[in-house]
């Protein structure tokens, strides 16, 4: 059974770092590519990170480049998502999800989710 499960999410300051992590079961990380999602309250899910192609550039969010950076422990079979100078404005549940290779940066791209994690950017 595909699994996906977050951690990591809190409470930060503005400025602040937090790391997610994305613990998969059920398939391996190379057979689905890995993104990394978030949804504010009265908002649509959109694609934050994304690393989907097969020569591993990123899709970055224009809104999160040069801030959050996505890393990998084949060996634990985890996805890390590192988020440095948070704003208020990155407030939102934050997901990971499985999705085909090849494949958008989008919601719609993708079947699996986690649960998702709670970030709260704020002083």
């Amino acid at each position: 059974q595909l699994q996906l499960v977050e951690s990591g999410g809190g409470l930060v300051q503005p400025g602040g770092s937090l790391r997610l992590s994305c613990v998969v079961s059920g398939f391996t990380l190379d057979y689905y590519a890995i993104g990394w999602f978030r949804q504010a309250p009265g908002k649509e899910r959109e694609g934050v990170l994304c690393v989907t192609s097969s020569d591993g550039s990123p899709y970055y969010a224009d809104s999160v480049k040069g801030r959050f950076t996505m890393s990998r422990d084949n060996a634990k079979n985890t996805i890390y998502l590192q988020m440095n100078n948070l704003k208020p404005e990155d407030t939102a549940a934050y997901y990971c999800a499985a999705l085909p290779w090849g494949s958008t940066c989008s919601p719609g791209s993708s079947d699996y989710w986690g649960q998702g994690t709670q970030v709260t950017v704020s002083s």
